[in-house]
């Protein structure tokens, strides 16, 4: 299953230094979460996507915890 993300220009120039010859970008991303803690890996994310709406998005991550937890 594939899916279609939308990254600034910036972040993908970013990702390009970090790709080796003949990587796909799945499995740059793939690398790089498994190279770090997903603490560290969330700090150094921040501030590097933006969302058309936060309010939504954390509206649905509360919606998501509590449902885990019941």
């Amino acid at each position: 299953m594939f899916k279609t993300i939308t990254i600034k220009k910036s972040v993908y120039d970013e990702l390009m230094g970090f790709k080796k010859e003949k990587e796909s970008f799945s499995e740059l991303l793939d690398r790089l979460i498994k190279s770090q803690s997903r603490k560290d890996l969330l700090l150094s994310l921040r501030g590097s996507m933006e969302f058309e709406n936060k309010n939504d998005l954390l509206i649905d991550i509360q919606k998501k915890r509590w449902e885990k937890r019941n």
